[in-house]
């Protein structure tokens, strides 16, 4: 779990320069974070993994977990599709099925619409990658 916690986290990471970014729930309260270094920490501030500059992932213990593609697909560390951030900030699982999207403003929505939190210093692919991380702790 950690691991697709981890690889999920780093997703939008791709699009534009690594910038830190903090997503909130709906009571404001943070989720998980990434640093400008690319270290993903969860809300407690501990540290679960990193994402390198060619989008490789590594968990916590440095291991390869998987790898964001320059298109927003997200591969497992055997390679397989495991779901994909399009340009406009829906997110998708494996199957294709949409499960949420992250608005321009930051606004993260769940598959039905309503607003379920926040994303600070918003760029839409990592708030999307922040997006899952909620979704699956």
């Amino acid at each position: 779990m950690r691991s697709i916690l981890t690889l999920l986290f780093a997703a939008f990471l791709i699009a534009a320069p690594i910038e830190a970014q903090t997503l909130r729930n709906a009571n404001n309260a943070s989720i998980g974070k990434v640093e400008s270094d690319g270290v993903v920490r969860n809300a407690n501030g501990s540290r679960i993994g990193k994402v390198e500059s060619d989008g490789i992932v590594r968990n916590a213990n440095g291991a390869r977990v998987g790898k964001i593609e320059s298109d927003g697909t997200i591969r497992n560390a055997n390679g397989a599709s495991i779901g994909k951030v399009e340009s406009d900030g829906v997110v998708r699982n494996a199957n294709g099925a949409r499960i949420g999207k992250v608005e321009s403003d930051g606004t993260i929505r769940n598959a039905n619409g309503a607003s379920i939190g926040k994303a600070e210093g918003v760029d839409t692919k990592i708030a999307a990658v922040l997006f899952f991380m909620h979704l699956l702790e």
